[in-house]
């Protein structure tokens, strides 16, 4: 798979936020982190690459929140080399054209893919 670099990330991050197209994907809020809605449909989106630096090496958990935002907040940065986005895949709905990111949230006894919209304000490549 594709890794995507910071300049790639932030490129695709201006083209999404330029479109303006009523769209499924666009019907709910994804602008923090939270679990696939039953509104989208997988098949909706194509993978166009990862985040992740190694599919072989564990990536950190540590996140990156310098002005006191949270997981969910949506403020909240987007930093490719901090959790989850050090998970993600890059995904980009048919329909439209918008970017997300996407991971799969695996703990204790489920997994649980979750979503997040890809915006070029909150883009940081921040060093861990």
């Amino acid at each position: 798979m594709l890794k995507i670099d910071f300049s790639t990330l932030s490129q695709l991050a201006v083209t999404s936020a330029k479109v303006t197209k009523k769209c499924s994907c666009s019907s709910v809020s994804l602008a923090a982190w939270q679990k696939l809605p039953n509104s989208l449909e997988l098949n909706n989106f194509e993978e166009v690459g990862t985040l992740m630096d190694d599919p072989y090496d564990e990536p950190s958990f540590v996140e990156y929140h310098p002005n006191g935002t949270r997981y969910d907040s949506e403020d909240a940065p987007i930093a490719p080399r901090y959790y989850p986005c050090n998970r993600s895949q890059l995904a980009r709905c048919v329909a439209c054209g918008r970017y997300f990111l996407r991971y799969n949230e695996a703990g204790g006894y489920f997994t649980e893919l979750r979503i997040r919209a890809l915006r070029p304000e909150l883009l940081v490549d921040a060093l861990l």
